[in-house]
This record gives structure tokens, C-alpha cells and sequence, in this order.
């Protein structure tokens, strides 16, 4: 039984499927609109969520945090604007 796994596969491993998930809303972030499907919107968009929360906190920490969890630490300062 799958309860309380709500984690969109999109038919990937673990590893890939967190760095498209990074990639995806590091170019969200430079570019403010991407193209994709709806399953990868939908899993996209709990992460995009959580970047801006770290984004309004503004603190060095939550810097590190962004930076670490979409591996391109250049794309982190646009959003904590």
C-alpha cells in the first residue's frame, strides 16, 4: 500500500528526479515561466513554495539551504531580492 507516499515518481530514480526537480525551478527562478508538463509542474511546485519561504526568511542560513538544495548557487540570490 502507497499511503502517505505522496512523492511524484514521473518515472525516474531518486537522484534524477531531484535534479530535474532543481533545474526546473532554478529556471523558473531566472526566467519567471517555463514549459513543462503537468505532472512536473505539480512536483515543481512544492519546491518552488519552500524556495520562497527560505527567500522571505532572507538569513545566511536559509542562503545555504537554497543554494544546497538547487545546486547552483548563482540562481540563489534572485530570490532572496
Amino acid at each position: 500500500m502507497r499511503h502517505l507516499k505522496r512523492t511524484a515518481k514521473l518515472g525516474r530514480t531518486g537522484q534524477h528526479r531531484n535534479a530535474m526537480l532543481a533545474n526546473l525551478v532554478c529556471s523558473l527562478i531566472k526566467h519567471k515561466r517555463v514549459t513543462t508538463t503537468l505532472a512536473k509542474a505539480k512536483a515543481a511546485r512544492s519546491v518552488a513554495e519552500k524556495m520562497v519561504t527560505l527567500g522571505k526568511r532572507g538569513t545566511i542560513q536559509t542562503r545555504r539551504l537554497a543554494a544546497a538544495r538547487l545546486h547552483q548557487a548563482a540562481d540563489t540570490p534572485a530570490s532572496f531580492v
